[in-house]
């Protein structure tokens, strides 16, 4: 994995390039190069995992008539499939990069390329003659591509910070951003940074910037089929999708790791992987101190991971690395974490990942990780419980009330809160994809998979991306293979919900892989702090933030709702099912920080 960025049709100081490739070093620590070129810069920095040796950037190709320069952040994992249909058609290769075969196949059929890769990626190829810039990124949003379009011409990077680096644009919050982090935070409007002027190619989408124009299109998105297929015939299917994604996520020419929480998804995963690899497999744990002692059982996290990681990890015959992280560790992340996401994130659930990332990274350079099965199998509470699946808005965030209470007086006065965030979840409903004659169960949960891909899904993405990355760690996310993904969509609500258990399908399909007391264990999200010091650390942080007036969060925040943090409790979490008061705390102190490091300007 890599950090790209590039400018187009604009002018630059090298003070400037150098100032954006210091932000970029941390994605990609082992190398970097800039090209400067008649009309563009691209820059890149590099992790290496694949041909070490021949995979540097920016590279370039010649072909036709054309010279082609790309800037690539991604692993492609049908590499070997597309090298051979280009050697057949005349293509010969320096490397074994997926890089070169990225640029091989993009000179062969321009924008039609993308339709040949499975893999996870963004990225930028110029045209030397043509004059034309291509962007594009996967199609699940498993890797970030942002811009911005300035006096006729672009900026791109993988990460905002990068975009600011430049100097041609600056952070500035309008009020649509700001209701965004307090209506819908830490959700994103797709295709949007938050921040004026920035914003987020969607995925599935690519685009052409050529004379001063950008123009944008959607490639890929789910589309509904009919599902003639019996269930066993189904669970063949699926444990074949399933594992082949983990294979192919497999290669690298670095060692590698698996998460392991000791629920379903990472112990398929290092499963598979334990049973390929051939040698024992380095898997890693999350704990936090004093968990044992305080951990309550509840609706969301009916048990903790210690006892079924252990049975993995002898099931296994795993090397296993714990990581035990403390409340005063997990909050003296929070600011690192900030920077790392560019925005306000999860709170803790993105500072003990990125504290988990540096040890991990410690030990291997690449790990596969569970992300993006509760999606697409259909394992959240709010897909099987009835009433909540019923219910109008995004199911993660039934909150808007509750939300709207820390809007500022004049924020609140200009956008209704209501209205904001339905517009955004009608919106999203009208995409869906569903076939005519569809009942109102499967329409409904078809909706349901549409909203969690395109806003719970991202989050989530984009903390494991930049929390990893940020390490110079690369994490790989099998169950996010847009072959699963498509199938999936299509197959009926029964067969995902076999037996009543969530994702009753991947338990049926893969059971022979797991130990009976994983395999059938409860759902459970990742693992948080239950110390209450930690809440006590967030409470006297948020104390001394109440006590300086001209603190920035409150031009956009009522201070009296962050007051009644201090001593309030509420049904519905702020966001999924991990961030509750402690985590509200959190997320307002990653606001005002954010506010603070960023310098940005409230329009």
């Amino acid at each position: 994995m890599c950090g790209i960025a590039g400018l187009v049709g604009l002018p630059y100081e090298e003070h400037s390039l150098e100032a954006m490739k210091r932000t970029m070093l941390r994605r990609g620590p082992d190398d970097n190069g800039i090209v400067r070129m008649d009309g563009c810069v691209l820059l890149h920095s590099r992790l290496a995992i694949v041909d070490i040796a021949g995979g540097r950037q920016p590279m370039e190709l010649c072909c036709a008539g054309e010279c082609y320069t790309i800037v690539y952040n991604g692993e492609l994992y049908n590499t070997e499939d597309v090298r051979k249909e280009l050697i057949a058609l005349g293509h010969s290769f320096r490397g074994h990069s997926d890089t070169e075969v990225v640029l091989h196949a993009y000179a062969q059929w321009k924008g039609d390329c993308l339709q040949k890769f499975n893999g996870i990626f963004g990225f930028g190829v110029w045209e030397k003659y043509g004059k034309r810039l291509f962007l594009a990124r996967d199609r699940m949003g498993v890797k970030p591509l942002f811009y911005a379009l300035k006096d006729n011409g672009i900026l791109f990077a993988s990460e905002i910070k990068t975009i600011l680096a430049s100097g041609h644009i600056k952070p500035r919050l309008g009020r649509e951003g700001a209701a965004q982090l307090l209506l819908m935070g830490p959700g994103r409007i797709p295709g949007s940074g938050v921040l004026r002027d920035i914003l987020e190619l969607e995925p599935g989408w690519c685009g052409i910037f050529q004379d001063g124009k950008w123009q944008k299109k959607q490639y890929w998105k789910l589309k509904d089929r009919e599902h003639s297929e019996s269930f066993e015939e189904t669970a063949e299917q699926v444990r074949f999708l399933v594992t082949d994604a983990i294979r192919r996520q497999m290669v690298a020419d670095v060692p590698l790791g698996t998460f392991l929480s000791g629920g379903l998804d990472s112990s398929l995963i290092s499963a598979v992987c334990a049973r390929d690899l051939g040698q024992p497999l380095d898997t890693f744990s999350v704990d936090y101190e004093n968990n044992e002692k305080y951990f309550v059982p509840g609706k969301f996290q009916p048990d903790s991971d210690t006892s079924y990681i252990h049975i993995m990890q002898e099931f296994l015959g795993s090397n296993h690395h714990w990581t035990v992280l403390g409340a005063q560790e997990l909050a003296d992340t929070l600011e690192e974490a900030t920077i790392a996401r560019d925005l306000p994130g999860m709170a803790d659930v993105d500072f003990s990942l990125l504290a988990f990332s540096k040890r991990i990274r410690q030990k291997v350079k690449m790990a596969l990780s569970g992300e993006c099965a509760d999606e697409i199998f259909g394992g959240y509470p709010w897909y099987r419980d009835p009433e909540v699946r019923a219910l109008e808005g995004f199911p993660w965030a039934q909150n808007t009330a509750l939300r709207s209470s820390f809007l500022s007086p004049d924020i609140r006065d200009s956008i209704d809160p209501t209205e904001f965030v339905m517009a955004q979840y009608q919106r999203t409903l009208s995409e869906s994809d569903i076939l005519p004659g569809t009942s109102p169960q499967e329409r409904r949960v078809k909706e349901m998979v549409n909203l969690n891909m395109r806003w719970f899904m991202q989050t989530l993405l984009d903390r494991k991306d930049r929390m990893s990355m940020y390490c110079g760690l690369e994490v790989r996310v099998p169950f996010c293979d847009y072959r699963i993904a498509e199938y999936l969509y299509g197959v009926p609500w029964e067969f995902k919900d076999y037996k009543g258990r969530e994702k009753g399908l991947l338990r049926y399909a893969m059971a022979d892989y797991l130990p009976e007391t994983v395999l059938h264990r409860k759902k459970s999200p990742y693992p948080k702090t239950w110390d209450p010091a930690y809440q006590h650390i967030m409470a006297e942080r948020l104390m001394k933030l109440l006590e300086d007036k001209n603190a920035p969060i409150f031009q956009i925040v009522a201070p009296e709702a962050v007051r009644k943090l201090l001593g309030d409790s509420y049904t519905w979490p702020w966001y999924g099912q991990l961030m509750r008061v402690p985590q509200t705390m959190a997320y307002m102190l990653q606001l005002d920080f954010w506010l603070r490091h960023y310098q940005v300007e409230l329009i």
